[in-house]
């Protein structure tokens, strides 16, 4: 009898003291050799992060984005633009009828901004920033994201997975469309 007692016990304390852990959480960590920040909404500080990277940016922010509706975001973007970081940014064709889309903030401030209408939709939601660091994620950079949505970013520091990134990047820029804003 004990044998069976001992692992129900078990999981019912595991089951119980999971309830008790948060949902939307931050950490900063090392993988092999790379520093990584994981968050996880909502509430888990996500924007807050990217906005951080956004403001520390020295020379270059390349971002996709499916969705891009986040007023901090996209201040944190204009501001490294006005200090005379180099900024493009690649946006889902939704975004040219989307109704809070920051594709028309970003375009009619002068900031290179592209629309990839070559798949059904444009899924990426990266950052590229100086080369070397890498944010990505399931996150959309969006209030929903931060606040409602359950989602997960992550800030990778390694010039060679960011060196990736911008290879598919670029990729995808070869196919952008400019885009003036309405």
């Amino acid at each position: 009898m004990k044998k069976f007692i001992v692992p129900v016990f078990l999981l019912f304390v595991f089951g119980i003291s999971s309830i008790f852990l948060p949902l939307a959480y931050a950490a900063d960590l090392t993988l092999n050799n790379t520093p990584t920040r994981v968050c996880f909404s909502p509430h888990g500080g996500c924007t807050e992060a990217i906005v951080k990277e956004l403001d520390n940016a020295r020379s270059e922010i390349l971002m996709e984005a499916y969705s891009f509706t986040s007023k901090d975001i996209a201040s944190a973007i204009l501001k490294a633009y006005k200090r005379g970081v180099h900024v493009e940014i690649i946006l889902d064709k939704s975004n040219r009828s989307a109704r809070y889309s920051s594709a028309d903030f970003t375009a009619h401030m002068g900031i290179p901004t592209y629309i990839n209408a070559a798949y059904a939709i444009a899924h990426n939601k990266i950052m590229i920033i100086d080369r070397e660091i890498v944010i990505t994620g399931s996150f959309n950079f969006t209030k929903a994201a931060e606040e409602r949505n359950a989602e997960n970013l992550l800030i990778l520091r390694n010039k060679d997975l960011a060196g990736l990134y911008l290879g598919n990047w670029d990729n995808h820029r070869e196919h952008s469309e400019k885009y003036e804003g309405i």
